[in-house]
């Protein structure tokens, strides 16, 4: 089935339109290429109807939490063109799916899990691009590595020869007023630079980062990948 055939959702084309040009403003806010900040529709819960007519809207690229929820989705959407990518917290036991599923996991948090990426990687004979996520707020209900703990890990991934360090992750805490998040975006990037001129690794260039709620802040602050929800997809049930 082609994805131009299925029903055209207005208002979520509408909605997308919208986010796309707060993406494009905060750019040019910061001096930005808005080509340089790349859109994840986050498609948590979202039935693969709903995702056939956001590739109808123009997404191409999609983030899944649950490795169990992407593989049926994947399956069901093979005819169309898509990128996905894996922003849940993955365990140990699921990267032998991961590998096979997701163009780049953001959410790699330990030695354990980078080892077996690794390996499941290297049984597909393939490179697994990443990203480390860094729980730059140091908040006990987030997944993450501590800023100091990030260089130890961001070492023990580059010397994988299965994997590939593209950048880094992150979710501030939740703020109503999204100007509050901006000094935790500024720490991952500035850790990002450190990184990147400690190690030595000329393409770690990502930084996830930006949801709903800040992605503009986020955008502002050299965000290159963030992740939309609801604000494509309105609201969950």
């Amino acid at each position: 089935m082609n994805p131009m055939n299925a029903e055209i959702d207005e208002a979520l084309k509408t909605r997308l339109a919208r986010v796309k040009q707060r993406i494009r403003e905060a750019a040019a806010r910061s001096g930005r290429d808005p080509a340089s900040v790349s859109l994840i529709a986050v498609s948590k819960t979202v039935p693969a109807q709903t995702i056939r007519k956001a590739v109808t809207a123009g997404v191409t690229l999609f983030g899944e939490n649950y490795v169990q929820e992407a593989r049926e989705k994947i399956e069901s959407l093979r005819d169309c063109p898509l990128s996905w990518h894996f922003i849940g917290h993955l365990q140990s036991n699921k990267c032998k799916y991961a590998v096979r599923l997701f163009d780049l996991i953001h959410t790699v948090d330990s030695a354990k899990l980078a080892d077996a990426l690794d390996r499941q990687a290297a049984k597909h004979d393939t490179v697994q691009p990443v990203l480390i996520q860094v729980n730059i707020s140091m908040e006990a209900t987030k997944s993450g590595v501590s800023p100091d703990e990030a260089a130890s890990l961001a070492k023990r991934v580059a010397s994988k020869s299965h994997l590939q360090l593209k950048g880094l992750m992150t979710m501030p805490p939740f703020f109503d007023q999204p100007e509050r998040a901006r000094p935790y975006f500024a720490a991952l990037r500035d850790l990002r630079d450190r990184l990147r001129n400690a190690l030595g690794i000329k393409d770690l260039d990502e930084l996830s980062m930006g949801m709903t709620g800040d992605f503009e802040v986020a955008v502002e602050e050299g965000a290159t990948l963030v992740r939309i929800g609801t604000a494509i997809f309105g609201d969950r049930p």
